[in-house]
């Protein structure tokens, strides 16, 4: 009986869902984190009769035909880009991109990676790196008589000492960008790769190309909606629970036809 493995794609589908709520609701503090979403699309169909078959018996034509449907399968885990709310910490290496962007990062393989999470932090020698030590592109070294630094919209990195009237210029962030955000790897550490889906980086400098601008002292929060995760999450629970009461239903069915005699 087909309702059997159709039923079971259902569950197989809605505990997916289900996975992908829980990884969101996991990350609603996050920072820089944007909501993924499942999304499912329809089985081969078996064509018992197919629509436009002329009726052997008058010559009309079938209108619609017998088109019995096998289940559902996982078509992707799309992620959602939406601006998550600024939060003010005061933090001078603290950074919130406003608009699209990523920052560019040297892993240690040599490749770049890409992430929203400005958390940024100083390392011994004075180089601006994420918080697991990643270089920010391009370098930028804050000297350590530094008194204070400021890092404006377009991110420009001025550096204040005790001993002088005006700041010194010590770099510019840069952004990047991508035909097809979506397409980008993550690979955990709120870090993502480029890949052919996402076409090539477009690198500029904050509020060029549009690309968004630098908050300095915020970082982005997480763009869950913690309430429509659960209503989803209640869905998915009632669409594992009716698939699993097909199975019931198909399983008392081929009970009935065993009992038979």
């Amino acid at each position: 009986m087909r309702a059997l493995k159709i039923a079971a794609t259902g569950m197989s589908a809605q505990q997916m869902r289900v996975e992908v709520i829980s990884n969101n609701l996991a990350n609603m503090n996050t920072t820089g984190y944007n909501a993924r979403r499942a999304e499912f699309a329809d089985l081969h169909y078996q064509q018992a009769t197919r629509p436009g078959t002329i009726n052997a018996a008058d010559g009309t034509v079938l209108p619609t035909g017998v088109q019995l449907g096998l289940g559902v399968r996982p078509a992707s885990v799309t992620v959602q880009l939406s601006q998550g709310s600024l939060a003010a910490t005061g933090g001078d290496l603290d950074m919130a991109i406003e608009g699209s962007g990523y920052f560019e990062v040297t892993l240690p393989s040599g490749i770049s990676g890409y992430t929203r999470d400005g958390g940024l932090k100083r390392s011994a020698d004075g180089l601006i790196v994420t918080s697991d030590g990643y270089p920010v592109v391009p370098d930028i070294t804050i000297p350590s008589d530094a008194r204070s630094i400021s890092i404006n919209a377009e991110g420009e990195v001025y550096a204040y000492f005790n001993d002088r009237v005006q700041p010194e210029l010590l770099g510019q962030f840069t952004l990047a960008n991508f035909t097809n955000p979506k397409g980008l790897e993550a690979i955990g550490s709120n870090l993502f790769l480029e890949t052919a889906a996402s076409g090539p980086s477009l690198v500029s400098a904050p509020g060029g190309d549009g690309l968004g601008v630098l908050r300095q002292g915020y970082l982005e929060d997480s763009s869950v909606d913690s309430v429509r995760e659960i209503t989803e999450l209640i869905e998915a629970q009632r669409g594992y629970e009716m698939n699993a009461k097909v199975i019931s239903a198909a399983d008392q069915m081929l009970g009935a036809t065993t009992q038979i005699r």
